[in-house]
């Protein structure tokens, strides 16, 4: 058996355009190589029999914290091994790594930490880079990030950051802070992803940072302004701005619980699924039971508790997190929102990839492209994962 060629026959497979019913992908030193519905022979390939189950487009996940009782803020290697580990299990093929609001010290060392895991990250979902959400926010739209780090752009601070790390490739940060529109324009020169985050921007201040380069929302609704009066005139919020621009991507989390049905089906009707990527946003107590768990590192992490299906702050006044996986992100489209599949689909593989820049290699099956694969049942309930044509999951 030649360990570089695979066949995965007996599929549903999930293209961008439609649905293959009963047919055959080849895949060839980790790209996809040919897709068919007519019997084909591929001799010395490792051989997968789908057995009518879908086989679509791995999930890609542009904001994730954590999950298998780690945080990639932890300090140590085996975090992020075991993220991408855990992941994997639910049909998760790329992820990027996202940092918490922290002291500098922590953030170098988990830049470096980065570089070094993904040498050797054989076993799990592959890293896109890194996404680093904070420092730079609005205190008044925290959430759970520690008010202790927050603060202004710093322009001494954060190219100090970008010259250490090579693999920074998306940042979020508050529109409207001082300084914060020569902070993006400084990172697009650089090919950075720039996303407005907990933020209190009101239009006026979002449109100039979209013009500028800040095209995505980061978990869209959460830690965002809306509609606000301010001295007896009403305002459009950042909320507001993502509708207003069609060219304006958003991410959600997709559990259920941050963005409720009816929320889903509106940001469904108005963004459509071009442009909404679904996002786990999800800590460490992701694939792990309810309880106590902590948001961010270990040593100085937030204490919260696991309940519900989320993560909350112990006083319970705020979201800390979700603990979602993907294949719960598309479940929760199909039948909260009434997405088609291919959809649903579509937000979890293609749309981030076109977010990131990274379509011409990745978010479709479609010949020449990474074979990065997910065989899940009609209840989205994952089988295999593959990623580079390697299976690194298999749960029977």
């Amino acid at each position: 058996m030649n360990n570089n060629r695979l066949k995965i026959y007996n599929a549903r497979i999930v293209t961008p355009y439609r649905i293959l019913e009963n047919a055959t992908i080849l895949v060839t030193d980790g790209k996809i190589s040919h897709i068919t519905q007519e019997s084909v022979d591929f001799a010395d390939a490792m051989e997968i029999d789908a057995e009518g189950k879908y086989v679509s487009p791995g999930f890609i996940d542009i904001h994730v914290h954590g999950g298998g009782g780690h945080d990639f803020m932890d300090g140590s290697e085996e975090a992020f091994l075991k993220i991408a580990e855990t992941h994997a299990m639910y049909g998760t093929t790329g992820l990027m790594p996202t940092t918490l609001t922290s002291e500098l010290d922590e953030l170098y060392h988990t830049l470096d930490l980065y570089k070094q895991a993904d040498k050797n990250n054989t076993k799990g979902a592959q890293f896109l880079g890194m996404h680093l959400e904070g420092p730079y926010f609005s205190v008044a739209q925290r959430g759970a990030q520690d008010p202790r780090y927050i603060r202004n752009p710093d322009p001494k601070e954060y190219m100090d950051i970008l010259s250490r790390s090579s693999d920074i490739k998306r940042w979020s940060a508050a529109p409207e802070l001082p300084g914060a529109i020569e902070f993006c324009n400084h990172l697009r020169s650089k090919n950075i992803l720039v996303a407005m985050a907990h933020t209190d921007a009101i239009y006026e201040e979002a449109l100039v940072a979209f013009e500028a380069g800040y095209t995505l929302a980061t978990h869209f609704y959460s830690c965002m302004s809306g509609v606000s009066r301010r001295e007896c005139f009403r305002y459009a919020g950042v909320i507001e701005t993502a509708y207003l621009i069609d060219e304006m991507d958003v991410e959600i989390i997709g559990d259920g619980i941050h963005l409720p049905a009816p929320l889903l089906k509106l940001i469904y009707k108005i963004k459509g699924p071009d442009r909404i990527a679904l996002i786990t946003d999800s800590m460490r107590a992701a694939g792990m039971p309810p309880g106590e768990s902590i948001l961010g590192s270990k040593h100085n992490g937030l204490k919260v508790i696991v309940e519900d299906g989320v993560a909350k702050l112990p006083d319970r006044a705020s979201f800390a997190g979700s603990v979602a996986t993907c294949d719960r992100l598309v479940r929760n489209m199909i039948n909260m929102a009434d997405v088609p599949l291919l959809e649903a689909v579509k937000m979890a593989s293609l749309t981030p990839a076109n977010i990131l820049g990274l379509s011409n290699t990745k978010g479709s099956l479609i010949k020449g492209k990474d074979a990065d694969i997910v065989i899940f049942d009609k209840d989205i309930r994952v089988s295999t994962t593959i990623v580079g044509g390697k299976v690194i999951y298999n749960k029977n």
